[in-house]
């Protein structure tokens, strides 16, 4: 069983009760007799260390109770067996020389209140501070409800008009019954768990109206006038700054994804972002993604933007985990910063992961120097989680206590009252110097010091030494000889449409190519091969077979559907179309590449890999095997197997034979496999003794048993085809 995005699966007290299910039923069927379980995840460790140990203990039971960061070092030795940690660092340092991974380049891009925008921010703040130190004199469960209530609308104004006049308009003047205080947190702070919390945070701002008077809920509605006022205003320069920032981007060449917390400022976002950029950009196509769609409409949304040549995706949080946007997107900005660095990792993550095909991506964190809010996130959160990313090369999650430190630091600058005055373009003066708040603010950050210094330990800790890159490099490369390496499936696509008659010519972009997939293209083609081909609204289909794949192309390797269909259709064909197939079973050409008269052999060989109590499997594979003829009764001369396979690839006719002397030589060639096949057989023996070499290695370094394990040849073997080569005698 493979879980992806195991993280889902782990569980904390904290965790919601949909991944308590996860983890229950990922671990009852890990707990099954023989059942092997992979989990796979980016992010093992959120921060918190019960979760951590909940999916370790998925793989052992015992494992939930040792202490990852003091481990003995048979505890050490015993668990690097089953967790496999590879970072980034370690794959460029491996593969150095390969593009795997883009640069992230991380500007900050600010913007000021207009005076309009200012005056409500101001009056908001104002109001949220006074709200707050006068429910100092209510009870306990009151006195939080109003500041849940003063921190969703304070963080709805930061985020849009839109927002702000969702959270004032929708309310009913409710409060959540019952003795215990409701649980606003999530309605405020991003969860490390739930994508899909991007809803306005009206329960708050509605609990908390209910513990007002009458002259603050006209407050309420005089701010929400406000707020109205900015909705397509120029006034909203938050909207208009983003803009042309947007604009620059699509100017570059880059496709943006811009991030916003709630439902409502996407929507709002999206639709005055279409009106503002058309202007300079005619063809624009912007998109809002959010939470109130599902996931697969979310998906068929994403691909049918990725069609577009100039588009931009807004989205709230709900795709900022489990989906890759990187084919399609390679800037991203973030309209709202998000108060969980987490959540600011996974946006970024979106495109800035393997098989992005730009060289850079752009990652824009966008605030305002008039928000005291905002300069809270990023002196005590975002300033930190980047300084520790450059440092160490890697994300480290923030700990668990983020929410309470920030939480502690918004509701000492509502109690402070007054607003806070910007020291600088991107910088606020917070001033909490040395007293509890400032304590606690370096008590995290020492806490998020030693995590880090705990992830670089652990690094080096379960690095998989036994897994060297040289060899994994050699298994690759014995495996591209036998099924294909790219440039060995672009031979074949090209050779097989030519064949064909379906056009596949060059794009004018480099390793593109553009396959005819017109009706009166389809319609001539056999049933299988045209099935295979994609239905599209243009007449060509853009391909390449060079990963990363260039933007707009799709990436065509020996496993996609068409290249398989293409060889199944004329494997079958050369198997039962007797003179007819289009690639056929037996050639012979005159060519320069031989001295001597030589024959290619296309065998089909399958072996039984046998394993100590388990069922022997069955598997096959194509070998190239070629011999020269001796002279007279002389035995013929074997070539090596590159040889012959560089002879089947690469050898060309370069003279005309008679159809009589093709059909002597090869009824000779056939004539001699009687003779041949006791040394076929023997060869085949040996690269079966190669083949159990190579599953032992592997199998040693994984630590599985190794000793009774056998790789047997099944004879005899298909002889699939017949090439033979006379030499061309010079001119």
């Amino acid at each position: 069983m493979i879980v992806d995005e195991a993280h889902g699966s782990a569980v904390s007290a904290e965790s919601n009760p949909g991944q308590h299910h996860r983890h229950q039923l990922v671990r009852e069927i890990a707990a099954k007799e023989n059942q092997h379980v992979i989990l796979m995840t980016a992010t093992p460790h959120s921060g918190v260390e019960s979760a951590f140990r909940s999916l370790l203990a998925i793989l052992r039971p015992e494992f939930a109770d040792w202490d990852t960061s003091s481990l003995t070092e048979p505890q050490r030795i015993e668990l690097a067996r089953h967790f496999v940690q590879r970072t980034r660092r370690d794959i460029e340092h491996d593969w150095e020389g390969e593009h795997c991974f883009p640069k992230r380049e991380s500007p900050d891009e600010t913007y000021r209140l207009s005076p309009a925008y200012r005056n409500l921010f101001t009056q908001t703040y104002t109001f949220c501070s006074e709200i707050v130190q006068s429910g100092q004199a209510l009870d306990n469960r009151h006195q939080r409800v109003r500041y849940w209530g003063a921190l969703a609308l304070l963080r709805c104004v930061m985020s849009s008009p839109a927002a702000a006049v969702a959270a004032l308009e929708s309310r009913h003047d409710t409060m959540a019954n019952g003795e215990e205080e409701p649980d606003f947190r999530s309605f405020v702070f991003e969860s490390s768990e739930d994508r899909t919390d991007d809803d306005q945070p009206t329960p708050p701002v509605e609990a908390a109206e209910a513990t007002l008077g009458d002259a603050d809920r006209r407050r309420l509605r005089d701010l929400g006038r406000l707020a109205k006022a900015l909705l397509d205003s120029p006034d909203d320069t938050k909207l208009v700054r983003c803009a042309e920032l947007v604009s620059g981007l699509l100017r570059d060449g880059l496709h943006t994804i811009v991030w916003c917390r709630f439902i409502a400022t996407a929507d709002y976002l999206a639709e005055g972002l279409q009106n503002a950029l058309r202007r300079t950009h005619p063809n624009v196509r912007v998109v809002s993604i959010t939470g109130r769609m599902g996931d697969d409409e979310r998906r068929a949304k994403v691909e049918e933007l990725a069609d577009e040549p100039c588009r931009v995706l807004v989205a709230t949080d709900c795709l900022s985990d489990g989906i890759n946007l990187q084919h399609a997107f390679n800037a991203v900005l973030h309209y709202d910063l998000p108060w969980n660095p987490n959540r600011l990792e996974q946006r970024e993550g979106r495109v800035d992961r393997y098989g992005q095909n730009a060289k850079v991506v752009k990652a824009i964190r966008y605030f305002s120097p008039d928000s005291a809010v905002d300069g809270v996130v990023l002196d005590v959160l975002l300033n930190k989680a980047r300084e520790i990313h450059r440092t160490l090369g890697t994300y480290v999650p923030v700990p668990d206590e983020s929410e309470t430190v920030t939480e502690a630091l918004l509701n000492a600058l509502f109690l402070r009252g007054g607003h806070p005055k910007a020291t600088g373009q991107a910088q606020l003066a917070l001033e909490f110097g040395e007293d509890e708040i400032g304590g606690d603010i370096a008590s995290f950050h020492r806490r998020w010091d030693l995590d880090a210094e705990r992830e670089k330990i652990n690094r080096s800790r379960f690095a998989q030494r036994a897994l060297k890159p040289a060899d994994v490099r050699q298994e690759l490369e014995v495996t591209d000889a036998v099924l294909g390496d790219p440039d060995a499936v672009r031979e074949f696509v090209l050779v097989a449409a030519q064949r064909l008659a379906l056009s596949v010519t060059p794009d004018k972009r480099a390793n593109v190519f553009r396959v005819a997939v017109g009706p009166s293209v389809t319609a001539t083609l056999p049933a299988a091969i045209a099935f295979a081909l994609p239905t599209l609204k243009s007449a060509h289909w853009l391909v390449s077979f060079t990963s990363p794949t260039p933007e707009g192309a799709e990436y065509l390797g020996r496993n996609h559907r068409f290249v398989a269909a293409l060889a199944r259709f004329l494997m079958e064909e050369a198997l039962t179309r007797s003179g007819a197939a289009t690639a056929t079973r037996c050639g012979v050409i005159k060519t320069r590449a031989v001295s001597r008269l030589s024959t290619i052999l296309l065998l089909r060989v399958r072996y039984l890999l046998n394993q100590p109590d388990r069922p022997s499997l069955l598997s096959e594979e194509i070998l190239v095997a070629g011999f020269t003829h001796g002279a007279g009764s002389e035995a013929p001369e074997w070539l090596s197997d590159a040889d012959a396979l560089r002879l089947l690839a690469d050898a060309r006719p370069d003279a005309t034979l008679a159809m009589a002397e093709k059909r002597e030589l090869v009824d000779a060639a056939l004539g001699a496999w009687p003779a041949i096949e006791s040394t076929v057989r023997q060869r085949i023996a040996v690269r079966a003794a190669e083949l159990e070499k190579s599953h032992k290695r592997v199998r040693k370094v994984v630590s599985l048993k190794v000793r009774q394990l056998t790789v047997s040849p099944q004879f005899p073997p298909d002889l699939l085809g017949i090439l033979v080569l006379q030499p061309a005698v010079p001119s």
